[in-house]
C-alpha cells in the first residue's frame, strides 16, 4: 500500500518574452525586487516562485498556498503591481488576462510528486 500526500498548493505557469537585447537588465531588475513586491506575492500566498529564461523565452512558475483565484485577485487589485508592469513593460513582453491581471494560466499536462 502507498500513501500519497497531496500538496495543497494550487500551482501556476505562465510564459513571456524579454525584449531583445534587454535580457541583463530583466535579470537586474528581479535581482533588485522591490521589497513591496515580494511582500505582495508573500501576501497573495505566492511561494516557490522561479522564472526559467531560454534566451528570449521566459518561463515562470509559483505555487499558491491560498489559491490560484486568491493570489489573482490580490494582484489584480494592487497597485503595487501595477507600477511593477509598468516599470518591467520597457524590457518585457506579456499577454495579461484582462479579468484577472495576471498572465494567462498554462495548462498542466503532468506532474510528478
Amino acid at each position: 500500500m502507498t500513501d500519497t500526500v497531496k500538496n495543497p498548493r494550487e500551482r501556476f505557469a505562465w510564459m513571456g518574452r524579454i525584449k531583445p537585447g534587454q535580457q541583463a537588465e530583466y535579470k537586474r531588475r528581479h535581482d533588485e525586487i522591490w521589497p513591496e513586491m515580494k511582500a505582495l506575492l508573500k501576501e497573495a500566498g505566492i511561494c516557490n516562485y522561479t522564472i526559467w529564461s531560454d534566451g528570449d523565452r521566459l518561463f515562470g512558475y509559483y505555487e499558491c498556498e491560498k489559491g490560484i483565484e486568491f493570489a489573482e485577485k490580490t494582484q489584480a487589485n494592487s497597485p503595487i503591481v501595477d507600477r511593477w508592469n509598468e516599470y518591467m513593460q520597457d524590457v518585457l513582453e506579456l499577454e495579461m488576462d484582462p479579468e484577472t491581471g495576471a498572465q494567462p494560466k498554462l495548462r498542466q499536462m503532468f506532474c510528478l510528486e
